[in-house]
């Protein structure tokens, strides 16, 4: 299918959910602009919309759906081209290129979700998160994080899952996913698992299992057990793992992602702190080739955010990693100028030991952005 006729689609079906069944659309609108100096400059501009929907269909079936729209151009076009020439099943064709700029669409989400007494189903293009990290996201394995960019969407899958109330404090989740190869059609990726919650007045706690089918047969899948938990007592505290087990490989501690860490608030309120360790198995959820984002293997997260008034406020966030001595300093100002509009403006500036013995590039980024809710 055709952009356009994809986009036309789209449309399509904007104009007769209505006729069908009450819908509410919403949405946001993100204005954005950046420059990059030291050693190189460079800058960028995008402009990106997600438009989402949703309607119910008696008092049992909700349909939901998400679209983004996106036109960029300078290192917004090259990190996009980039992304989409690093994914072994996309290519930059994801991508139209018009006189000075590139565009494109993406459906982010459509599922359905059924409601009965203790249960839920959903299916479709739909998140399943998992784990209470706020950082790192060790158990978060099919959302994978990266704290340089906390404002991006979670990323779907395709699948289902069935939840089961037994009682107001406890959940069951059962869920299936297809494989990350989306061209996989012998079962090899295929995706089963299940989840428990319990929730308590002051804590929280979280079981995980998983099956990755491979072709070879069951003795060379990928096992994923993951455990969770939160409580608030004065200070949040959260601890977060998941350990990945394929017979294929001696998996041993690289298999284990682990963070935990905590946050309080200071000054009535006005000064909140947060901190969050993650130990990344060189094979585990959170590295790098394996889902992740994060080559080394210790890494440190610490966070401060001030409080001026209810309209504005300033986050300074130190992002270490032991191995190899780097770390990210990144500042963040967000004023809500009305209802609904929020100016944001951020700044970064990634060291380690080449950049300070001068042996690589220099780089201070900056970048604003203009966010309509509606």
């Amino acid at each position: 299918m055709g952009r356009k006729t994809f986009l036309v689609c789209i449309l399509i079906l904007f104009a007769l959910f209505p006729l069908a069944a009450q819908m509410t659309v919403s949405g946001i609108l993100d204005s954005s602009v950046s420059m990059t100096t030291g050693s190189e400059f460079s800058f960028g501009i995008e402009e990106y919309a997600n438009l989402r929907f949703q309607t119910r269909i008696r008092d049992r079936a909700t349909i939901f759906g998400a679209v983004n729209l996106i036109a960029a151009a300078g290192d917004y076009a090259v990190n996009a081209a980039m992304m989409s020439a690093d994914d072994s099943f996309m290519n930059t064709t994801a991508y139209a290129a018009g006189e000075n700029y590139i565009a494109g669409i993406e459906l982010e989400r459509l599922f359905f979700r059924l409601n009965f007494e203790a249960l839920d189903l959903e299916g479709g293009l739909f998140r399943l998160p998992f784990g209470y990290g706020q950082i790192w996201g060790s158990s978060d394995f099919l959302n994978p994080r990266n704290p340089l960019k906390p404002d991006a969407r979670p990323r779907a899958v395709l699948g289902a899952g069935l939840s089961w109330y037994p009682t107001d404090d406890i959940k069951l989740l059962g869920f299936t996913a297809a494989p990350r190869n989306p061209f996989s059609n012998d079962g090899s990726g295929m995706l089963f698992g299940i989840s428990g919650d319990r929730h308590g007045e002051k804590s929280s706690v979280q079981s995980l299992y998983s099956y990755e089918i491979r072709k070879d047969g069951i003795d060379t899948g990928t096992h994923r057990l993951g455990f969770s938990v939160k409580a608030d007592v004065e200070i949040g505290l959260v601890m977060d793992l998941l350990y990945t087990y394929n017979s294929e490989t001696i998996t041993g501690i690289d298999g284990l992602s682990l963070s935990m860490g905590g946050d309080y608030s200071f000054i009535d309120g006005k000064l909140i702190v947060l901190g969050e360790y993650l130990y990344n198995g060189e094979m585990s959820s959170t590295a790098f080739g394996y889902g992740g984002y994060f080559p080394n293997r210790h890494y440190l997260y610490t966070g401060f955010t001030w409080l001026f008034n209810d309209f504005t406020n300033m986050s300074t966030a130190f992002i270490f990693s032991f191995d190899k001595f780097s770390f990210t300093p990144v500042v963040t100002v967000n004023h809500d100028l009305f209802q609904g509009a929020v100016l944001t403006f951020m700044s970064q500036m990634p060291l380690d030991r080449d950049v300070i013995d001068g042996e690589s590039n220099f780089s201070l980024i900056f970048s604003a952005r203009l966010r309509l809710r509606f």
